[in-house]
C-alpha cells in the first residue's frame, strides 16, 4: 500500500451523521490504539482458552450451551473462560464500530482511512463466525489457526489507518531501507503463520480430545525457527541501515523496537521449547506475536516515499 498521503475531499454532513460529533486526528487515532489493545487482548484470551483445554467450555455456538447463552456451574472453569473470551469479543466489535464511525465522520473525508476502518470492523463478526466454525467442528485445527489469524489481520488493518492518518508529508527514504522494511513484514507474518501450524501440531489443542493438523511438531518447529532466524538478519539489517542512512528518527526508533522485540520473542520462544511447553510461557509468546505485528506493521507505515 502506498505510504503517500492522499488528496482530501469534502462531503456534507446529512441525516444520521449529524448526530456523530465531528473528531479530530487525535480522535480517531486514540480509538484506532483503543481496537489495537482490545485485538492484542483477545489474542491472549484466546490463547488462554486453548492452552487451559477450554476451547470447548461452551459446547456449541453462538449459545453457549443448547438450552442457555450463558455457562452454568456444571460447566466449571472452562466454561468461565471460554465465556469471557466470548464476551471480549463484543468489547472489541464495539470499539471497532466506534473507530469506524469516527473516521466517516471525520471531515475533511479520507476515502483511504475509511477503507482501512471498515475492513477492520467487517473482520470482528467473520471472526466471531470462524470462531463459532471451530466450536462447531471440535476445535478443527486448521479453522482454530484461521480464527487466531483474523486477529493479527484487524490490528495490520487499524496501525496502517494510524500511520496514514498523519498530515505531514513522508519523508524520502533509501531503496534499501524500504525493501528491508517489506522484507521484515513477509518474515514476521510467515514466522507467526508458521506459529500457528506448530501450535496446530503440539499438545495445547484446546481441548484433550481434540485432532491435530498431521505435521511433525520437530519438522515445523524448526521451519518456524529457521524463519524467525532469517527475520532477525533482516531486522538487524534494517537496524544498520536506517543509522547509515538518511532516514527519519521515527523509522529509527520503530526497527530498534522491532529488533528488540524479536530478540524477547525468540527467548522466550526457545525457553518454551526445551522447557516443555509451559502454558504461560505459551501465553506470553502469543501475546509478543500480537505486538510484532504492530510494530512491523507501524515499520512498513513509516518506509517513506522512494529517494529522488
Amino acid at each position: 500500500m502506498s505510504t503517500e498521503t492522499p488528496p482530501q475531499e469534502t462531503e456534507p454532513v446529512t441525516g444520521f451523521w449529524r448526530l456523530v460529533p465531528e473528531p479530530s486526528l487525535d480522535v480517531v487515532r486514540r480509538w484506532g490504539w483503543a481496537s489495537v489493545v482490545a485485538n492484542i487482548g483477545i489474542v491472549v484470551t484466546g490463547g488462554l482458552v486453548r492452552l487451559t483445554g477450554s476451547g470447548l467450555g461452551c459446547p456449541t455456538w453462538p449459545s453457549c450451551t443448547d438450552e442457555s447463552y450463558v455457562p452454568h456451574a456444571a460447566l466449571g472453569i472452562h466454561g468461565a473462560i471460554e465465556f469471557g473470551n466470548r464476551m471480549l469479543g463484543f468489547v472489541v466489535a464495539v470499539i471497532a464500530i466506534g473507530t469506524w464511525l469516527m473516521v466517516m465522520r471525520y471531515r475533511p473525508v479520507r476515502k483511504d482511512l475509511r477503507r482501512l476502518a471498515t475492513a477492520a470492523a467487517l473482520g470482528v463478526p467473520l471472526q466471531a463466525v470462524i470462531g463459532g466454525i471451530s466450536v462447531l467442528t471440535g476445535l478443527n485445527p486448521w479453522i482454530v489457526s484461521a480464527h487466531f489469524l483474523v486477529s493479527p489481520v484487524i490490528i495490520t488493518l487499524t496501525v496502517s489507518m494510524m500511520r496514514r492518518s498523519r498530515t505531514s508529508p513522508y519523508p524520502h527514504t533509501p531503496p534499501v531501507v524500504r525493501a528491508l522494511a517489506t522484507a521484515s513484514v513477509a518474515a514476521v507474518w510467515l514466522a507467526v503463520f508458521l506459529g500457528t501450524l506448530v501450535t496446530g501440531a503440539g499438545p495445547h489443542s484446546g481441548d484433550p480430545d481434540t485432532g491435530r493438523n498431521g505435521f511433525d511438531e520437530e519438522l515445523i518447529s524448526q521451519l518456524h525457527a529457521d524463519v524467525v532466524f532469517a527475520l532477525l538478519g533482516i531486522s538487524i539489517a534494517l537496524v544498520i541501515a536506517t543509522r547509515v542512512t538518511a532516514t527519519s528518527r521515527t523509522l529509527r526508533k520503530l526497527a530498534a523496537w522491532l529488533l528488540a522485540m524479536e530478540l524477547l520473542q525468540g527467548a522466550v520462544g526457545f525457553t518454551q521449547y526445551f522447557t516443555g511447553l509451559p502454558w504461560g510461557l505459551v501465553l506470553i509468546h502469543m501475546f509478543f506475536a500480537a505486538v510484532l505485528i504492530a510494530l512491523v506493521t507501524a515499520v512498513y507505515g513509516e518506509r517513506g516515499t522512494p529517494a529522488t
